[in-house]
């Protein structure tokens, strides 16, 4: 096999436009191991990342050896991204957690199963009895369990408690995503298709460092390009990645600039006549509004503002113009980044004022960042209601409440949900009592981490943190529940072109740790949660029963599964939602009759202002008749939150790298990708690091108002004035008496998003200084 640590993406296979993507099948194995050693292969999904690469685990005496791609699935036709390739090895890892944790005098202690649930119960129902009741409790959720988790632990928190403060640190990744399709469309849930890759004539790549986040994807556009009639390639990014260096046109603008490009895109698309006035007219709210705003942004003015050539601007709008099947992907460099969901609704615009939606070749992906986020989002573990209802639509919550048959008045709808950053906030501020953490390690990925340690080392707060091993936020927790996780246990997921894919149990998890599902339910069993008619709240037990549960949740509503079912994900390729008796085969592509999921009464918002994130009443709503038209949203641009200044003068980004994923909770502990990344650098321009005598390997200060870090420097094509710091690393695999400050969110600012909500990771002002000689030693 080809040395994926070396070539992550593997050899190529190239295919040419309307063309089926070839298969290849990429295998990994412990050791000498070989095919016919391993005793059974299980279907399963990648866990790493958002693509939704379908693959098998291999299995031998009990234990995970290894995996393969699923040659047959729609997804990725075999090929499996490296960090999944070798990140199965954290499931053997000597470290995992196999017996639940409580604080004792300060200290954490193994315990049983029982006296763990029985503090968090005991303090969940003193909480409760109390005066303020469900407002005392907030969760804090991943974009890595399953879709039976979520749902089941949505019931309990918004059913079960009645608490509106549940988010997930989806929140940090996939926020803007979900808030920019519902802002255009109405509801959430990606227009487009991968298999748009194979179709397309164009590709623009908004903020998204594809290569890298998705390998998969980025192979299927590799193969594009290498093929007959390749599609251009267009790339915005202040680094120089692999992706823009393969671009055909690179834009590296200023951090936090997005929206004065787009509105300059827009405004020569516009102005040249590259738009279908006649899909526009029929299928859409606003252009007037837009072409009136977007007007006030010529090329010199973006030029200006983005620090780019205007002839730039030019090109780039007659490749979008020019184009017959655009292909847009957007990630983080705008839903991290400033005017996070008014840029990433500018994307949404440039497509519709085209007619490129809902059709081969013509999709967008506001993508998300982990694999099951999508399911965050549609089941109501987040900050959304189940069924991509609307919090704001009295018929929404009753139907909710005769699903579950219980009082409407228990499930919270007064207000818009609570927010993670508001969540958090409340904790600090003592209002939030318990905070149960799931899957996730808020210590090292939040952002102005001093911050958020304090918040988690208050005594008056009761930290429950559930996990595969003592993580960094984990080690701040009052009970520590270990838990089970992909290849232990069965579930659904759903990425990001809406694929669901079965993951079946392959292994046991090691010592007591369970599924999170059962340690839901045995939660919601111990609070004797009951509906109306006093049977039990949650009336399912198997993984399997939660899934149908769930399906009657999502029947009749855009992410409609009635036409799944374990038995039909089962042996061969994951498949789309909707999937229902009028498409039982799932839906490629969302939009192909140009109507909207707008209407009033379907809506999964009223909307909000893009500039201040202020919810709009129904009754503005219904003012503008949307009738199933999409909307065009006009928004002028506005400076970043926090700029550079005389004492911090460069703009700190933070990012991925390909080996790593999240906080390295398991890739850190996979050799292979450990290896490839085992530190955090930061990135310079040459002529920065000239400026300040910082040669490559150097060790480097990097601080911002809030803290300071340390890191090898590393010379790259990053544009001047920007660096870059992974956000991986926190200080699980130091000493304690050896720990560095070493995780870029030391720096980042506690600011947001006002619609999406999503923190600014992208437009943190930074000094940087040379602090050791790193004797010409590359960076790691």
């Amino acid at each position: 096999m080809v040395d994926r640590i070396a070539d992550p993406w593997g050899p190529r296979t190239p295919y040419g436009s309307g063309q089926e993507w070839p298969v290849r099948v990429d295998t990994f194995l412990d050791g000498d191991l070989r095919a016919e050693d391993v005793d059974r292969w299980v279907q399963s999904a990648s866990i790493l990342h958002s693509n939704g690469d379908a693959l098998d685990i291999a299995v031998r005496d009990g234990r995970i050896v290894g995996v393969r791609g699923r040659a047959v699935d729609r997804v990725n036709h075999g090929r499996v991204d490296p960090k999944d390739l070798y990140g199965w090895q954290a499931n053997n890892s000597p470290d995992r957690l196999t017996r639940p944790l409580v604080r004792e005098g300060g200290r954490l202690v193994e315990t049983d199963w029982d006296t763990a649930m029985g503090r968090i119960v005991a303090r969940s129902r003193e909480l409760l009895d109390g005066p303020g009741g469900w407002g005392h409790f907030g969760f804090y959720t991943s974009g890595q369990l399953f879709l039976e988790e979520y749902y089941t632990l949505g019931v309990i928190g918004k059913a079960g408690l009645g608490t509106p403060h549940m988010d997930g640190n989806t929140r940090l990744c996939t926020a803007t995503s979900a808030a920019a399709l519902k802002a255009t469309f109405g509801a959430d849930g990606q227009p487009g298709s991968y298999a748009d890759v194979d179709h397309c004539d164009a590709i623009a790549i908004w903020g998204h460092n594809v290569a890298e986040t998705q390998t998969v994807l980025w192979m299927r556009m590799l193969d594009r390009r290498r093929g007959p009639n390749p599609p251009a390639l267009l790339a915005v990014d202040p680094r120089s990645t692999a992706v823009t260096r393969e671009a055909d046109l690179h834009l590296p603008i200023r951090n936090g600039t997005n929206m004065a490009l787009l509105n300059g895109l827009l405004r020569e698309v516009i102005r040249n006549g590259w738009y279908d006035e006649a899909y526009v007219a029929a299928h859409t709210l606003g252009f007037d509004e837009l072409s009136r705003t977007v007007d006030g942004y010529p090329p010199e003015r973006v030029a200006d503002i983005c620090d780019i050539p205007a002839a730039d601007v030019r090109r780039a709008a007659e490749l979008l113009g020019g184009s017959q099947r655009l292909l847009s992907t957007v990630l983080q460099g705008f839903y991290q980044s400033n005017q996070a969901t008014a840029a990433s609704c500018q994307v949404n615009n440039l497509h519709l004022i085209r007619g490129m939606i809902g059709r081969p070749g013509a999709g967008i992906y506001q993508m998300n960042g982990q694999p099951t986020a999508q399911n965050t989002r549609e089941t109501g573990a987040d900050g959304d209601l189940p069924g991509l209802r609307n919090w704001d639509n009295p018929e929404h919550i009753a139907e909710l409440a005769r699903l579950w048959n219980v009082e409407p008045e228990i499930i919270p709808h007064w207000a818009p949900p609570t927010h993670a950053m508001q969540i958090f906030r409340y904790a600090e501020q003592g209002s939030i009592k318990l905070l149960w953490i799931s899957a996730t390690n808020p210590a090292v990925s939040l952002p102005d981490l001093s911050r958020i340690r304090r918040i988690l080392r208050a005594p008056e707060l009761f930290v429950v943190v559930q996990d595969l091993f003592l993580t960094e936020t984990a080690e701040l927790a009052d009970v520590v529940l270990p838990a089970a996780t992909w290849g232990e246990k069965t579930g659904t997921f759903t990425n990001v072109d809406r694929t669901v894919h079965l993951s079946e149990k392959a292994v046991d998890p090691p010592g007591e740790a369970r599924a999170d599902l059962d340690i839901f339910l045995d939660y919601a069993r111990r609070m004797d949660f009951r509906d109306r008619d006093g049977r039990p709240l949650i009336k399912w037990t198997t993984p399997e029963e939660a899934f149908e549960a769930w399906q009657e949740c999502s029947r009749d509503r855009p992410c409609d599964y009635t036409g799944l079912s374990y038995e039909r994900l089962r042996g061969g390729s994951g498949i789309q939602w909707p999937c229902n008796d009028a498409n039982p085969d799932g839906t490629q592509r969302l939009y192909a009759d140009a109507v909207f999921p707008t209407d009033p009464e379907v809506c999964e918002t009223y909307g909000q202002d893009l500039d201040t994130g202020a919810e709009f009443l129904v009754d503005e709503y219904r003012a503008k008749q949307p009738g199933g038209r999409a909307f065009l949203h006009a928004v002028e641009y506005r400076p970043s939150p926090e700029v550079p200044d005389e004492e911090h003068p460069m703009l700190l980004t933070t990012g991925r790298t390909v080996y790593q994923f999240h906080t390295r909770t398991k890739t850190g502990r996979a050799p292979q990708l450990n290896s490839a990344a085992p530190d955090v650098w930061v990135e310079l321009n040459p002529a920065d690091a000239g400026r300040l005598g910082i040669a490559e390997g150097d060790l480097v200060g990097i601080a911002s108002p809030r803290g300071a870090v340390q890191a090898r420097a590393r010379l790259s094509g990053i544009r001047p004035g920007v660096v870059f710091l992974p956000f991986h690393y926190g200080w699980f695999d130091q000493e304690p008496e050896a720990r560095t400050p070493r995780a870029a969110n030391e720096l980042t600012i506690t600011a947001w998003d006002p619609v999406s909500k999503q923190p600014l990771f992208k437009v943190a002002a930074v000094a940087v200084t040379r602090l050791a000689d790193g004797g010409g030693v590359p960076a790691p």
